[in-house]
């Protein structure tokens, strides 16, 4: 159902004036339905994990290796061959004359950066920056755990990590090892080590974007045309409107609460598929396991 729709269905049944518009109505109970239709909307939100909100978010580690001059005592990197592709804060150099957790203060030229630390040595080197930040998708609402993985290198991604395991990682004595740890901050996916080589990550989220226009393909977090129309079940919007605008008058709702939470439960069960659960025995392993190895002359006649 549109939006219009929607509000017809809300006032029909609560025996109110049915609106001919609603998105640019300047009727007060229209623009009230309107208002209350979009909390129930992005209240539902955070109320599961609705697989028409689950999204999938991948991308492919930015790694640059560049030659350029460093000096002692100096935070300047100076003679690359290009800075094109670089940005301040989300880029990490490494390599000889580098201090550990050192990033991109500011991109100065075409050949010239300043880091946020100063170099150690001084002469010609190799320089890999390796962006180590991203911005999280535009319609962002929650992560979906254990959906991060680096899919080049078939390893989950270890985390999200705490603030006090992620200066750990950044600042103690070991701070690198084969997998890629992560952590969600400032509204950026941050990995670390910082990758030497290219890697495909990917994840699954929870995105706020609970509306679509009539072209099929354009998703908002709120309702702004009559023609849009709810990802979540029409009874669903329905009930829950009748229940705010009556709560909103300040009238009993105990009839209209008890609807709205019966159609809340059954979308939730309903939304996606779920496991068969076997309350019977383990089924014997068809592989060798703790529970067929002998105590003693394992491989004997």
């Amino acid at each position: 159902m549109t939006l219009l729709e929607l509000a017809q269905a809300v006032a029909g049944e609560l025996g109110l004036p049915s609106p001919s518009s609603v998105a640019t109505s300047t009727d007060k109970q229209a623009v009230q339905i309107l208002a209350l239709l979009n909390k129930v909307g992005q209240d539902l939100v955070t109320e599961a994990e609705w697989q028409r909100l689950d999204k999938e978010y991948r991308f492919t580690t930015t790694v640059l290796t560049l030659t350029g001059s460093i000096t002692s005592g100096s935070a300047i990197v100076t003679g690359l061959s290009s800075t094109a592709s670089l940005a301040a804060d989300t880029f990490m150099a490494t390599g000889d004359g580098i201090a550990s957790d050192c990033y991109i203060q500011s991109v100065d030229s075409g050949t010239q950066v300043t880091l946020d630390q100063a170099a150690t040595e001084t002469g010609s080197v190799s320089i890999t920056f390796t962006k180590t930040k991203y911005a999280l998708p535009s319609d962002w609402n929650r992560p979906i755990n254990r959906t991060d993985w680096d899919k080049t290198n078939h390893w989950e991604l270890l985390g999200p990590k705490s603030a006090q395991e992620w200066q750990y990682l950044k600042g103690g004595i070991v701070a690198t090892g084969p997998r890629m740890r992560y952590r969600i901050l400032g509204n950026t996916l941050q990995i670390w080590p910082p990758a030497t080589t290219t890697s495909r990550l990917g994840l699954e989220y929870m995105s706020k974007s609970w509306v679509v226009a009539v072209d099929g393909t354009t998703y908002k977090t709120s309702f702004t045309a009559d023609t849009d129309s709810a990802l979540y079940p029409d009874r669903l919007m329905i009930t829950g409107a009748k229940f705010e605008l009556w709560n909103a008058k300040g009238l009993d709702v105990t009839t209209l609460r008890a609807d709205y939470d019966d159609q809340l439960e059954k979308a939730k069960a309903q939304d996606k598929g779920a496991p068969t659960l076997s309350m019977g025995n383990r089924s014997t392993q068809m592989f060798i396991s703790p529970g067929s190895i002998p105590d003693a002359g394992y491989g004997q006649q």
